[in-house]
């Protein structure tokens, strides 16, 4: 373990922390509000504190798997914590566990609040929840690896421990320019999000929020209302969602013409998956009093389906009473998740598919012992490596599962309610059913529950390993 390198990167990250700060403190300033002062010291403090700390830089830049594990867990809980401690300190959100659920939350992009309403709450401290979408949504590492050479090829290893898939590759030689390029597509993106929202006449401020929490795919709101904006914006969020659900090297590959390796079996599947959701959805709640006729009926059915297949987690009805048909195909949404390399949350539809073909090949050596069969996808053999790791990932998610849900049992609330709120953290989404519902919130819990799902969202962003790892006695061990 190079404890060197990695308080060199912490303290990059408290140095880039505040950076991120001066969004809020800027927020504060335009609509003079009292937590200018908070935001900018903590800015100063933190900026500060982490350029002493990059002074003193170690002699020894080697990392390896273990270290990027370690570095990106370690990542994550200190700007968490630090994220945490302007809601608690302007008494926004006074108790620290729940501070440090709503920090959580919005890093991870899950978008799970415990919040009540949304009136009176500062709109700096509006901007800072959304803003942690955006920051949480590509990764903190991969940004910063965008603009700073860390050490050499190695950081790879924080790549493939931040990005969430099965597997992580380079878009081109350089990782710094791999990093530099997804950032790019993220910011381009964001950006044209960000422009139709606005054509579409949504105020300044909302379409800010709205373009950085669907960009990251979280799920806070900035409005008191919940989402109470035109069919177009409506429209054009639930676009926006699946495009970044989608993988990233998709674009790449568009970018550059090569449209056939563009559409991989992964993107072809998700689409399929969409149309399938978006059809049968339709079909079972087009006849429901709460909407007006059959066009309202797929925009919000559409809207739904692109919020909990993405993870984002935005909310325009109560979902929770459409027939039991939707809901339980929305449930199945939440485990299914987006794609590798996006910026969503879920078991990942990349890993389902190599699950699927290494069970079909398993039966077919069960019949036809000698044969032998290899698991591909887009005509290359997948790595044993691979395999064994979706197989190790599932293994893992299944017991955080079975115990989040007995801890939760312990508040003596529905078994609904549990099912769908560890559903809803491990897999990045935010609202689930019951208690945890669209028009309900995660204040619901007692504390130990609180931290049980805190710990679910974080493990659920870092694709369950590294901070699994975090608390395995050899990863400390030099």
């Amino acid at each position: 373990m190079n404890i060197g390198m990695t308080i060199y990167i912490l303290g990059i990250i408290t140095a880039f922390e505040g950076v991120f700060m001066l969004v809020p403190t800027a927020t504060a300033a335009v609509y003079h509000e009292k937590q200018l002062l908070l935001f900018a010291i903590m800015s100063l403090v933190l900026i500060a504190a982490g350029g002493i700390i990059t002074r003193f830089k170690p002699k020894n830049k080697t990392l390896f798997a273990k270290d990027g594990f370690l570095i990106v867990a370690l990542s994550w809980l200190l700007m968490s914590l630090f994220g945490a401690l302007p809601f608690c300190i302007s008494g926004t959100i006074p108790h620290f566990v729940d501070a440090m659920f709503e920090a959580v939350s919005g890093f991870t992009t899950t978008g799970a609040s415990i919040l009540h309403t949304l009136e009176g709450v500062p709109k700096c401290m509006l901007m800072w929840r959304s803003f942690m979408h955006w920051i949480g949504g590509m990764g903190v590492l991969v940004f910063i690896m965008a603009i700073l050479p860390l050490s050499g090829g190695q950081n790879m290893y924080l790549m493939k421990a931040e990005s969430p898939g099965p597997s992580v590759g380079k878009l081109v030689p350089r990782v710094r320019t791999t990093a530099f390029l997804l950032y790019a597509i993220y910011f381009v993106l964001t950006v044209a999000e960000f422009i139709l929202l606005l054509i579409g006449g949504m105020p300044v401020f909302d379409a800010i929020n709205i373009a950085v929490a669907t960009a990251g795919t979280g799920g806070f709101s900035c409005d008191p209302a919940g989402m109470p904006y035109s069919p177009f914006c409506i429209n054009v969020i639930t676009v926006f969602m699946f495009l970044f659900a989608a993988n990233f090297t998709f674009y790449f590959l568009l970018i550059r013409r090569r449209f056939k390796e563009a559409f991989s079996e992964e993107i072809r599947l998700y689409l399929g998956i969409i149309a399938f959701a978006i059809i049968t959805i339709f079909l079972d709640i087009r006849h429901l009093p709460m909407f007006s006729g059959a066009g309202e009926a797929l925009m919000h059915g559409a809207f739904t389906i692109g919020s909990l297949l993405s993870s984002t987690g935005f909310a325009t009805v109560d979902f929770d009473k459409w027939p039991a048909y939707s809901r339980t195909l929305l449930v199945m949404l939440m485990f299914v998740g987006a794609c590798a390399g996006s910026t969503g949350g879920g078991i990942k539809v990349s890993r389902l598919i190599i699950l699927f073909k290494n069970m079909t090949n398993e039966f077919r050596v069960m019949m036809h012992p000698r044969q032998v069969k290899r698991v591909k996808m887009d005509g290359q053999q997948v790595d044993g490596e691979v395999i064994r790791s979706v197989h190790v990932y599932l293994a893992c998610y299944i017991m955080i599962y079975a115990v989040s849900m007995l801890v939760l049992s312990l508040d003596h609330l529905d078994l609904t309610t549990n099912f769908t709120a560890v559903v809803a953290t491990l897999n990045n989404i935010g609202p689930g059913l019951n208690m945890v519902g669209p028009t309900s919130n995660y204040d619901v819990f007692t504390t130990s529950s609180k931290v049980v799902l805190i710990f679910d969202m974080l493990a659920g962003r870092l694709e369950l390993f590294p901070i699994v790892l975090l608390l395995a006695p050899s990863t400390w061990k030099k």
